[in-house]
């Protein structure tokens, strides 16, 4: 009999856990045959059906009507299977009958069985229904709290699961504690494999672009909107904006009075710069808005090939090209063109059809200086090893060395960029550490009269 107790111990079961009551009843049907067979033997074939119209478990194996039995395990004479129930006398030799088992001879072992299907059973619906769940939900930005690290990958409480945000979705000069409140954006939700996993991003631009929307209402209501998003990830954002509306400033609306709707979203990134800029579908409009508050003297446009020239005067091409040509190489980013930047004065010798320093939205940093007329964004000759002008700092050895560089501090002018606690974040750096190698930075970047480009 199915009792029923254990039928509103069902329907309780799945309305407290949010379980279709069917579903649990299919898996108590799996649960109880794993359990006969387990009982009867395995090399059975055994069925159990839940009618849950008579609210009965009906538990039955097979066996074939035979003259003689020669396995006993299948097979049963027409004179056995007529004791067995009094329908099998009409059936002939030949025929498959149902052998009833009952249930109440299964005893302890088969509940044991039962509560143990049933309730991995629950877990895994559960699980998947949170699966599902974030999986409409990718895109988002969630807050969470850093759980633990696993090789360098975080592991994010995010209430009713756990997401990891692996190393290459990480800003690598973000440094978050365990326990530590954290922002992170649904980039993936992988179940191809039993690891389920939920991927997490702070360096997918869509997260950019939310906190954008959270922070700011005219975008979040759709009156701004993004147009392009460039990013150099731990130094510096350019985000062009564009508004239909001619009553609104979509870049006013983007910054605030004082920087006061802006600074959340600086904060949220750890002081990451931001520029935001007025788009525009005409290129040299975007080109001279994305070099700001570098003055343009000229610009050429091919379309053809999508690449810019861009003149300015002289003592505007280090702000044009920015430290290590961060400034246009973003803006080679946020247009998806070539952009060949060259000084006023160089422009005049060399004629304006020679190539100057070329930037693309694909370059990498290797830039030395402005000072680098005529040279290739990618530079020339081999790399020194990371890490290697830290080495000649007093006191700093080659373990602090290697934890400054896989934290993303490969130069003195990588450390010029942070503060004594984003540096004490770090394995092994102590706060006398942390102002020495500042001081050194700050000696390094005196000497060779390079200023901060903010």
């Amino acid at each position: 009999m199915f009792n029923r107790d254990l039928s509103e111990a069902l329907e309780q079961i799945g309305r407290g856990k949010k379980v279709d009551t069917k579903v649990l009843a299919e898996a108590l049907e799996s649960a109880l045959t794993s359990a006969s067979k387990k009982i009867l033997g395995s090399h059975r074939d055994i069925k159990v059906v839940i009618d849950e119209e008579t609210d009965t478990i009906n538990c039955f194996y097979y066996k074939s009507i035979v003259e003689a039995v020669t396995d006993k395990d299948y097979e049963v004479t027409k004179e056995e299977a007529a004791q067995l129930d009094p329908k099998f006398a009409s059936r002939d030799i030949g025929d498959v009958v149902e052998i009833p088992v009952p249930i109440q001879s299964f005893g302890r072992i088969a509940a044991q069985i039962v509560k143990q299907v049933i309730t991995k059973k629950v877990r895994d619906i559960e699980r998947d229904a949170i699966f599902t769940e974030f999986e409409s939900r990718v895109g988002e930005v969630l807050n969470g709290i850093v759980l633990r690290k696993e090789n360098r990958n975080l592991i994010v409480d995010l209430g009713d699961a756990e997401g990891i945000i692996p190393v290459k979705e990480q800003v690598f000069r973000e440094n978050f504690q365990v326990g530590e409140k954290i922002k992170v954006l649904i980039k993936e939700v992988n179940r191809a494999n039993r690891n389920q996993q939920i991927l997490l991003s702070r360096l997918d631009p869509r997260f950019i672009k939310k906190l954008f929307e959270m922070e700011i209402p005219e975008i979040g209501e759709g009156k701004v909107e993004i147009k392009s998003i460039a990013r150099d990830p731990g130094f510096r954002i350019k985000i062009a904006v564009f508004s239909s509306d001619r009553n609104i400033d979509s870049v006013g609306a983007c910054v605030g009075i004082k920087g006061g709707r802006i600074q959340p979203v600086v904060r949220e990134l750890r002081g990451e710069k931001i520029d935001v800029i007025e788009w525009s579908n005409d290129m040299e409009n975007l080109i001279a808005n994305s070099m700001k508050p570098a003055k343009v003297i000229k610009i050429a446009i091919d379309e053809e090939n999508r690449y810019a020239k861009v003149i300015v005067p002289d003592d505007h091409l280090p702000l044009a090209i920015g430290k290590k040509g961060q400034s246009a190489k973003l803006t080679a980013k946020i247009t998806g063109w070539r952009i060949d930047v060259k000084g006023e004065t160089e422009s005049a010798q060399v004629g304006e059809d020679a190539e100057g320093q070329v930037f693309t939205a694909d370059s990498d940093e290797g830039l030395e200086g402005a000072a680098q007329a005529g040279a290739e964004f990618a530079g020339e000759g081999a790399e020194e090893p990371e890490g290697k002008e830290l080495m000649g700092i007093p006191g700093i050895d080659e373990k602090t060395v290697t934890n400054l560089v896989e934290n993303g501090y490969k130069s003195l002018e990588d450390i010029g960029t942070a503060n004594v606690g984003e540096l004490t974040r770090i394995k092994g750096i102590t706060r006398p550490i942390a102002e020495k190698l500042l001081e050194a930075a700050r000696r390094a970047e005196a000497e060779s009269g390079e200023g901060r480009d903010d």
